[in-house]
């Protein structure tokens, strides 16, 4: 008879994180490593702007936890600044399952709040969701 062992579950803290169409999942691992994967590609493969990468970094700058969390997000959705910001938000939730006493701090810097603007819907009979066919007077 061969007992099979249970593998080692890690903890992690999850936050969901929107924006416009993007969704990202985000799970935090309290280690000492520094890396944050993006769809199982490295950040600053997925993400090869710089601002992009500063942008998912920042709720860790804020907070004051810069080098104790490994981070793996799965993001679709949207353009690649909206799957940056989805990223953001998603961090900044599970930072503040991590410890609440971070979320002052985080929702200051405005991470914590789901920016809900999106792009406003086409109207028929225009060209987009407001702007009307040019009038011809002839």
């Amino acid at each position: 008879m061969v007992t099979q062992t249970e593998p080692q579950q890690q903890q992690y803290f999850y936050g969901t994180g929107r924006r416009k169409r993007a969704i990202a999942k985000v799970r935090l691992y309290p280690d000492d490593g520094t890396a944050i994967i993006v769809n199982d590609k490295p950040m600053e493969e997925y993400f090869n702007w710089l601002p992009w990468q500063s942008t998912v970094r920042e709720p860790f700058s804020t907070s004051g936890t810069v080098g104790r969390f490994r981070v793996q997000a799965q993001v679709s959705g949207g353009g690649v600044n909206a799957q940056a910001e989805a990223i953001r938000h998603g961090i900044s939730r599970a930072l503040v399952l991590f410890d609440p006493n971070l979320k002052a701090n985080l929702r200051r810097a405005g991470f914590i709040t789901r920016d809900a603007r999106v792009k406003e819907s086409k109207k028929y009979g225009l060209k987009r969701a407001r702007r009307a066919p040019q009038y011809t007077k002839r």
